[in-house]
């Protein structure tokens, strides 16, 4: 994996990626090699007030299994020529290409989000769908993936991109150990629009973080949407509005992505039979946990067990 990275870089967006990708953890094996380059190899300005010193020009592309546009400053500036060569070659090779927040401006330059969706900061998305038309820009998203390529909003998001592509590449097990070192959850739910929106009144009503737990522990059993109002002693139309304001997404996708989740780490880490996996993350059968899986993931739980179990 290789960060493309232009001057002034910002060490946050470029900071998301190496720390995802770019260090070594006790007690977990090491898949990807990370490395940094520039189109003029040397010292590298950044937002932070510093230089760094990238060593490697932009030929690392070509050896590159993924490439990242960790930013892209000033957004409205075109990469030059031999980036842009750089880029296209890299992805007709089936190098997976990424950016990180303004680095889609990057990835538009070359070509590359042509008839896709996309997204990017939600300050900075009028600005790339007037650019550029053909781009399916949607504003709310934290991140999305066509497998191939891929774009996230604002520099947080970036640890949400990496953490997804994590997931895809080596499992949710492997994924909620890195998220673990950083203290910070494997996944967030919602989109932009809980961060760009300003403040209501529910936010500041109480924070969900103990019914979340509450749920979190008791996925085995029947929870429902209104079982969390009932724990809560609210309405489900003020618990709505509270999943609303503080994540961005409703009580019931919330439970079914926690479901989602507790049945990939049982996949992952026993042999239990898929009724029992099922049964375990609240999904109540085999039936419903191959068509809910399928919907979310795009494979079935057999298919995910084979890869991720093969992978440990």
């Amino acid at each position: 994996m290789t960060a493309l990275v232009r001057a002034p870089q910002s060490t946050f967006e470029l900071g998301c990626v190496a720390q995802v990708f770019g260090i070594e953890r006790q007690g977990l094996p090491t898949r990807y090699a990370f490395g940094v380059c520039a189109e003029h190899p040397g010292p590298v300005a950044t937002h932070a007030g510093y230089d760094m010193l990238v060593t490697d020009g932009l030929d690392a592309l070509d050896r590159a299994d993924t490439v990242v546009v960790p930013g892209w400053p000033p957004a409205g500036e075109p990469p030059s020529p031999a980036v842009v060569r750089a880029l296209r070659r890299a992805h007709s090779r089936g190098a997976r290409m990424v950016s990180i927040c303004s680095g889609a401006f990057a990835l538009a330059h070359a070509g590359l989000l042509d008839g896709r969706r996309a997204t990017t900061h939600w300050a900075l998305a009028g600005g790339l769908a007037a650019r550029f038309p053909n781009i399916q820009v949607d504003p709310d998203v934290l991140y999305v993936d066509h497998g191939d390529v891929a774009t996230s909003a604002g520099a947080g998001a970036g640890f949400d991109l990496c953490m997804h592509l994590v997931r895809a590449d080596q499992g949710a097990r492997y994924a909620a150990h890195i998220a673990r070192t950083m203290v910070m959850p494997p996944h967030r739910e919602g989109g932009q629009s809980q961060y760009s929106a300003p403040p209501h009144p529910a936010q500041i009503d109480g924070t969900l973080a103990p019914l979340l737990e509450w749920a979190t522990g008791r996925l085995g059993e029947p929870v429902t949407v209104e079982g969390m109002a009932a724990h809560e002693g609210i309405s489900t139309r003020t618990l709505a509005r509270r999943f609303a304001d503080q994540l961005g997404t409703s009580p019931g996708r919330w439970l079914l992505a926690q479901r989602i989740a507790a049945s990939r780490d049982l996949l992952e880490s026993s042999d239990l039979p898929l009724d029992a996996v099922a049964r375990r993350a609240g999904l109540s059968s085999a039936t419903n946990l191959r068509r809910r899986f399928l919907n979310a993931l795009g494979t079935t739980p057999g298919a995910y067990r084979r890869a991720f179990r093969a992978a440990e």
